[in-house]
């Protein structure tokens, strides 16, 4: 015999009745969400690196037909040699190397600085200042006046002059990303070490710099994918007398080097963007861990 149950009221319960097939269910949204996201994977994803890296290995006949089809003979290693001779890839690869490094360092060192005074200023001039700051990552720089400028300080088309730009430019990305971030910091170990006697310089590189780690290396990655894959404000304001690797793709495509030429094209996308690959995938944990832990702060 079972044994009834009774509720605080003396009433008797009804026994509960499971969910029909609700384990199948489950499965079955499981297995739904999984065949999403590899189809959008795939779309998003594999689709474009495999049409690169079949198009980078034919010859010029083949690769104008822009096919899915994989290539009759693979002539990747040629296309990478022509491409870094012809192309002038070597001096073009320490342009982008000259430019992006400094940029990155100086916009990361400017901006966590910023950031750190912005968070710790409550006051509405701050706010103020702060929406202000921001406001660079929807309004885009006057680039004729921007020109002008280094034309008048003698930066026009100099590596100095183009770090400057840079700096200028994504300084409000760094500020968006960091300030938020050094909010969640207790204020008590700067108090702590300001009765010390150290000074705002060395509390901010001994203490609060080194536990930005996370959110500047989500910062790094964003600015270098920027800088490096930039065409627009290099060719302003460098005018051709500094050549990066995006710059010099598109000045060789438009000399008609690689007019048609689609197989060295993509053959020189791969080699420009293998850098970036390698990045992310060294430090692909502490980007994602600086972009969530961000977002959850």
């Amino acid at each position: 015999m079972t044994m009834a149950s009774y509720d605080s009221q003396g009433l008797r319960k009804e026994p509960s009745k499971g969910v029909p097939n609700k384990g199948k269910q489950v499965k079955g949204r499981h297995l739904l969400h999984t065949i999403l996201l590899v189809v959008l994977v795939v779309l998003a994803l594999g689709l474009p690196f495999y049409l690169l890296i079949i198009t980078a290995g034919k010859n010029q006949a083949e690769a104008l037909k822009l096919s899915l089809s994989l290539p009759t003979h693979w002539y990747l290693i040629d296309n990478f040699r022509t491409v870094i001779t012809e192309g002038k890839m070597i001096p073009a690869f320490f342009g982008s190397i000259l430019v992006t490094v400094p940029s990155v360092v100086l916009a990361l060192i400017f901006g966590a600085m910023a950031s750190w005074i912005l968070a710790r200023r409550t006051t509405k001039a701050m706010s103020i200042v702060y929406a202000l700051c921001i406001s660079g990552l929807i309004l885009p720089p006057a680039v004729v006046s921007v020109m002008m400028l280094l034309k008048m300080m003698g930066l026009a088309g100099t590596a100095i002059g183009m770090i400057c730009i840079y700096v200028g430019i994504y300084l409000s990305t760094v500020i968006f990303f960091v300030t938020g971030f050094i909010r969640t910091i207790p204020i008590s170990l700067e108090e702590s070490a300001r009765l010390d006697g150290a000074s705002p310089m060395r509390i901010f590189f001994t203490i609060v710099l080194p536990l930005l780690g996370p959110t500047l290396s989500a910062a790094t990655i964003l600015l270098i994918l920027y800088i490096w894959n930039d065409v627009f404000y290099a060719l302003f304001i460098l005018s051709g007398k500094l050549d990066t690797l995006p710059l010099n793709l598109y000045n060789v495509a438009s000399a008609g080097l690689h007019l048609n030429n689609w197989h060295l094209i993509f053959a020189y996308i791969i080699l420009m963007s293998l850098p970036l690959l390698i990045i992310f995938a060294v430090a692909q944990k502490k980007i994602i861990s600086g972009i969530t832990g961000g977002a959850v702060k």
